[in-house]
């Protein structure tokens, strides 16, 4: 397995041949906070699966459509709310054809799917479209999109405790799984209450690895909660990117 960090929540991970690519956007259109990665150069022939969680603007760009006319065997999983982007017009714009759109598949929370080489389970995200688990060559991929314990100072108490709700049964459908890496949302504009949904997610998951992501840059972070971790063993488990396209091999 293969792990490369493009920027934000968007990973690519390599298994056997095969590349997902996890909610890519362009880096750009967020105020004061701009990347530049770019998409690994992959073999022409190469599978890859593209995942859009949800649709909002650093999660998804519909260029990734534009992707399959480098790429033939490509495949789109995207939440539903992403469909109300992707009219024709969006398509012609992008010079690509109607025929793209048999190779999306749009995908609900609470479901399970197959898709081509892959098994995709998905699950309702906290704040829009779905989170996925991914089965492929053995290996089980979990990519949280915007499936996170949100807590804000300054919203009610009845909206914070329902948040607090719908993580927990939503993270307490992965408690008997093994998962080999997880990508799950650390987020420092929720201040104190930032580690909440990693805190709670190690403690109920089994992942070998776990991967920060959703920093908005502020990579010290991870340094930070791992430092906080009294134990070792959970310490090791969980995996640092601080560079844009920067890529690590796992076994």
């Amino acid at each position: 397995m293969k792990i490369t960090y493009i920027h934000h929540s968007t990973f690519c991970v390599e298994i056997d041949g095969k590349a997902l690519v996890f909610d890519f956007y362009n880096g750009k259109g967020l105020p004061g906070c701009e990347y530049h990665g770019k998409l690994p150069e992959y073999p022409q022939e190469m599978p890859i699966y593209v995942f859009a969680s949800h649709s909002h603007r650093d999660h998804f760009n519909t260029e990734v459509l534009g992707w399959s006319r480098h790429y033939p065997n490509i495949r789109y999983i995207f939440a539903r709310e992403v469909k109300r982007k992707l009219g024709n017009s969006v398509l012609k714009r992008l010079g690509v054809g109607a025929e793209i759109k048999d190779r999306i598949t749009y995908v609900r929370p609470g479901e399970k799917y197959g898709i081509g080489d892959l098994s995709v389970e998905t699950f309702l995200s906290t704040d829009s479209g779905v989170a996925f688990l991914v089965g492929v060559s053995g290996k089980a991929v979990y990519h949280a999109g915007d499936l996170n314990w949100w807590r804000w100072e300054g919203e009610t108490e009845a909206f914070n405790r329902h948040q607090e709700e719908v993580y927990k049964r939503q993270i307490g459908l992965l408690a008997d799984r093994k998962l080999d890496v997880s990508f799950v949302v650390v987020d420092p504009r929720q201040e104190r209450d930032k580690f909440l949904g990693i805190d709670y997610f190690l403690s109920h998951v089994n992942s070998r690895y776990v991967v920060p992501m959703h920093l908005w840059k502020q990579y010290d972070l991870v340094r930070e909660y791992q430092d906080s971790l009294e134990s070792e063993q959970i310490r090791a488990r969980i995996l640092l990117f601080d560079k844009e396209n920067q890529s690590l091999a796992l076994e």
